[in-house]
């Protein structure tokens, strides 16, 4: 079981496509998202375009919404091991 590869890292994503990515794999629209956060679709949309940053109020509630913790939406690259936090 310790014969395992450690997965290659192949594309790098922003916080707004990570927003994407996890509303796609939901099935969830823009307006859904929207009516499950609070947030307006137009604000949804820009954020997964990157015309505005996501923050951290918005990302919080956005975690919520789509189950996950709220890093993955902002930080979806991030390599713990290889970058310091401080």
């Amino acid at each position: 079981m310790n014969d395992f590869k450690v997965a290659k890292k192949r594309v790098e994503i922003s916080s707004g496509e990570s927003v994407r990515i996890m509303r796609e794999l939901q099935e969830l629209s823009q307006n859904e998202l929207a009516k499950l956060t609070n947030i307006p679709q137009s604000t949804i949309s820009a954020i997964e375009n990157e015309r505005i940053n996501l923050g951290v109020e918005r990302a919080k509630s956005l975690a919520r919404a789509l189950k996950c913790h709220p890093s993955v939406l902002v930080f979806p690259g991030w390599d713990v091991e290889s970058e310091n936090a401080a």
